[in-house]
This record gives structure tokens, C-alpha cells and sequence, in this order.
């Protein structure tokens, strides 16, 4: 399978990352291994987890699917050296704040490192921004943890434009590395955020873009349609978000789409954003080796200017 360049971080990735939040949740480790065995033989090659994932199930901590992502590791015949693993340091966790300090980030490093059961992370995130916490302070802690070897490229994640810019700035004056990848909410509806000053700079400074919650919670699977379809649902407190007219109309274009290709509106929703020029690769979560199809479907999907114009239209 094609890889795309990640920025400036010399790291190639397949065009869809694998959203590790569901190991350990909606996922059990049985189910995860056998996904990640699917997804590496389908020739992608990047996870995308957090040290906090899934501490939101009752009786979980956080750090369940590093964990689980580390068993596989062990036992898989994939070479660590052929997988791409992706991580977060810094969010909130069950209300107790973590931050971005140098002495959490290097508490928290080798937590992860010791669950994912690697001596080094290829990519390692600020997870959302610290505002009690010098810039300096942070980037400078993970320049230590890249002298040691210990990451490889670092990036952050639910940064705004003017975060993002600041960040770079102070990389450059200080001669501290930079965040060379974003990690934004973006998807056919919820693109405000991203479109526009934040993907222009991005580009403009050649900064490596996976993108989470691809496909709205579900939402653009076109499961959900109705209120009523969100009850009993894992995310329904945010697939009830979309379920609105300009939803509506973002899964009917979908459907027209879907008409005139044959494809399921899940890989409608991958291709979409795989035509994008900022996004280098979605990430998207699957928790069954059927959905996994979608994602070597979207790959292959061609949508044309036509097509993505109509989705563009439907979900400005």
C-alpha cells in the first residue's frame, strides 16, 4: 500500500491510521488483537492511542489500550521497526489534571513505553493544550525524551491556529523541536474548526495532519438518522450531536454519492477527507473485521471534483 510522508517527521504512514480508543471499551483484547492482525496484513501500518484511553468505562484507569496494544506488539509477527505507534501525554484524566510539564511528561513517557512494551514511541502528543505551563518548559522536556531516544517525532493534538503558530514560534526561538503533526477534530460536518487559518497553516509549514473522529462517532456511517436510533449506543451522547438538519443533509449527499458509486457511506466519509490537501491520513476506529473492510475500501474509492463538491456544499 502507498505511505504518505507525516510532515517533516520522516515517518510514512499508510493513508488511514487505526483509532485505538475502542481496545480495552468496545473492543475487547481478543477482538483488538484480531483487528490489528487484519489491519497490518491489509498492508496500513499506524495506531493511534492516548495514555488516558479508556479511562471513561466504569472501573477502568486509563492506559488499557496501550496496554492492550503492547500485548500485540509481544506476541505479533509485525516488526516493531514496521509499525508506526502513536501516542498522547496531558489530558485530564477522571478529573484529576495531568498537564504538560516536564516532570509529568517524564513520569508519564515511561508509563507508556512500559505498557506498550517498546523502547521507543514514534510519535508522542501533547494531547490539548497547557496554559499553566511555559511552551519552553514542554518542548524542551520532549527534546530530552528524543535525545534518549525514547520518541521519535513529536505533534499535538486540539490546537487552534493561533496555539499552533505560538508553538512553532517558540520552537524556533528557543531552537527547541517543533510539533511537526496536528491532531484536530475534522470530518464532513464538523470542519469549522480546522478549515481554514489552521489547515492553511499546516500546509504552509508542512505539518502532518491525523485527523480523529472521522466518521462523527458513527454518524456518517448512516447508521443513525433519527434520536431514537443514538439510545443504547456506546457514543450516543455525541451521535445525538449530528442527528439535526445540517446532518440530515451531509448524509444526503452521502446517499447520492453512494448511488452513483456503490459505496457504503463510511468509506464516502474516508475518501472525502483522504482528498483533502492538509489531511495526510484519517484516523478511524473499527470493531469488527467488517468494518475494517471500509477502510481499504475508502482507500481505493476515487470521488470525483463533482462529487466532492456536492459533499462540500452539504456540510459547509
Amino acid at each position: 500500500m502507498e505511505k504518505r510522508s507525516l510532515g517533516r517527521t520522516g515517518l510514512s504512514i499508510a493513508p488511514i491510521v487505526f483509532g485505538g480508543n475502542v481496545f480495552g471499551w468496545t473492543a475487547d483484547e481478543k477482538t483488538s488483537f484480531a483487528l490489528l492482525d487484519a489491519f497490518f496484513d491489509a498492508g496500513f501500518n499506524a495506531v493511534d492511542t492516548a495514555d488516558v484511553y479508556s479511562a471513561w468505562v466504569d472501573g477502568h484507569v486509563g492506559g488499557e489500550s496501550e496496554a492492550i496494544i503492547g500485548k500485540w506488539l509481544k506476541q505479533s509477527s509485525v516488526k516493531r521497526e514496521d509499525a508506526v505507534i502513536v501516542t498522547k501525554v496531558g489530558f485530564d484524566n477522571r478529573g484529576q489534571k495531568t498537564g504538560l510539564s516536564a516532570r509529568w511528561i517524564a513520569e508519564a513517557v515511561e508509563a507508556s513505553l512500559k505498557r506498550l512494551q517498546t523502547d521507543y514511541i514514534d510519535l508522542y502528543l501533547a494531547h490539548k493544550p497547557d496554559a499553566d505551563v511555559p511552551l519552553e518548559e514542554t518542548l524542551a522536556a520532549f527534546a530530552k525524551l528524543k535525545e534518549q531516544g525514547k520518541i521519535r517525532a513529536i505533534g499535538c493534538s486540539n490546537y487552534s491556529a493561533s496555539q499552533l503558530q505560538e508553538a512553532l514560534d517558540v520552537a524556533r526561538k528557543n531552537d527547541l523541536p517543533r510539533y511537526d503533526v496536528l491532531q484536530p477534530e475534522y470530518n464532513l460536518y464538523n470542519r469549522a474548526d480546522f478549515e481554514g487559518p489552521l489547515a492553511d497553516l499546516c500546509v504552509k509549514e508542512d505539518i502532518g495532519v491525523i485527523n480523529y473522529y472521522s466518521l462523527a462517532a458513527g454518524f456518517l456511517t448512516g447508521k443513525y438518522r433519527a434520536k431514537a436510533d443514538t439510545e443504547g449506543v456506546a457514543r450516543s451522547y455525541r451521535v445525538g450531536e449530528y442527528v439535526n438538519t445540517r446532518g440530515l443533509a451531509v448524509l444526503g449527499a452521502m446517499d447520492a454519492v453512494a448511488v452513483e458509486t456503490g459505496a457504503r457511506l463510511a468509506d464516502i466519509a474516508l475518501a472525502w477527507l483522504l482528498r483533502k490537501k492538509a489531511v495526510t491520513a484519517p484516523i478511524a476506529s473499527a470493531t469488527s473485521l467488517s468494518q475494517l473492510e471500509s477502510f481499504k475500501r475508502a482507500v481505493n474509492l476515487k470521488l470525483t471534483d463533482e462529487m466532492m463538491t456536492l459533499l462540500d456544499k452539504a456540510g459547509a
